[in-house]
């Protein structure tokens, strides 16, 4: 911790350390002892800042582990993808924290930029996908009636796939939901044994200009339309979430889980940070340190933990 300390009131801080110097992360030993004049300089620096300390005590870091031993699953997972691990910290010290708008304009311009990065650029030549046959069934089902209104992601057969047609699909309905007076209360939920497995990975990486990319997503978002419908909406998860299906249910002002549902944010382990309002939606509900957490080492969540980080707020018998 001494050391720390002496390093970071350096007036050559910012030079000597960060992932432009080679140093993407660093370690802190009883974190809660840095003193907070020092420790907020950590928010400024392009590193990952990892405390071990109790819960709640070390505010200024990016993630909070108990002891030794849990910081190598961070610290590995930093150094896997320390490009979009820097940049995930740095989006979620700040987007969460700003209007819904201004957050998701962050979250989609730094996913822009490492969508044209070596890091994302090495997993997608690990990956190759067959193009999907096109699909007949629309990919969100409406079933509306006086008082509530039912909207169903229906692409069972991929575990609802989260694609550019669902996403329209979805915003489209979201839209109308919107008009005044409509008090309709919304209901969310998956068809098949699963809400949302993730985006869809057929899709990754189909736009080749990231600028595109970037305008598309930050135009039609499905964030900004769950995040304004909140109050009404119910979200019932089920099975795994992967990615998108966490992000987007997060934005609910209410979340139900099936005692089988998990929950994981994969993004970094692709060179990327979430892209679908999960910068937002997730800290928003379970703080910056835990969602940074979970997206540097990729963990799945059981509903268990899940409700004790407020992630959701019931889990179904």
């Amino acid at each position: 911790m001494a050391e720390a300390a002496t390093q970071l009131a350096s007036a050559a801080a910012d030079l000597d350390l960060g992932i432009l110097r080679g140093s993407p992360v660093m370690v802190v030993d009883n974190a809660d002892h840095l003193p907070p004049s020092v420790a907020n300089l950590l928010v400024s620096l392009p590193l990952v800042s990892v405390g071990i300390a109790p819960p709640g005590t070390a505010p200024s870091f990016d993630v909070i582990v108990a002891d030794a031993e849990a910081v190598t699953a961070v610290v590995d997972g930093v150094m896997s993808n320390p490009t979009a691990a820097v940049t995930c910290c740095q989006v979620l010290r700040n987007g969460p924290y700003q209007a819904t708008s201004v957050g998701l304009l962050l979250e989609s311009t730094a996913y822009g930029t490492l969508q044209s990065g070596p890091e994302f650029s090495r997993w997608l030549s690990q990956h190759e996908y067959q193009v999907r046959p096109s699909e007949t069934e629309p990919p969100v089902l409406v079933d509306a009636a006086d008082d509530t209104v039912h909207l169903i992601l229906n692409r069972p057969r991929v575990c609802n796939a989260w694609s550019a047609a669902m996403r329209d699909a979805l915003v489209e309905a979201l839209r109308s939901l919107s008009s005044p007076g409509d008090s309709r209360a919304i209901y969310l939920t998956g068809n098949g044994s699963v809400f949302c497995g993730g985006g869809d990975l057929t899709e990754f990486g189909s736009i080749e200009d990231p600028v595109m990319g970037h305008l598309i997503r930050s135009s039609a978002n499905a964030g900004p339309w769950l995040d304004r419908l909140s109050k009404r909406l119910t979200v019932t998860v089920h099975g795994p979430s992967v990615g998108a299906g966490v992000e987007l249910a997060a934005f609910a002002g209410r979340i139900k889980a099936t005692g089988d549902a998990s929950f994981q944010l994969p993004e970094v382990s692709m060179g990327l940070i979430p892209g679908a309002g999960g910068t937002v939606s997730v800290p928003r509900r379970i703080g910056r340190q835990q969602t940074a957490w979970l997206c540097l080492t990729g963990t799945t969540i059981d509903v268990t933990t899940a409700l004790d980080w407020g992630l959701i707020d019931v889990v179904l018998d």
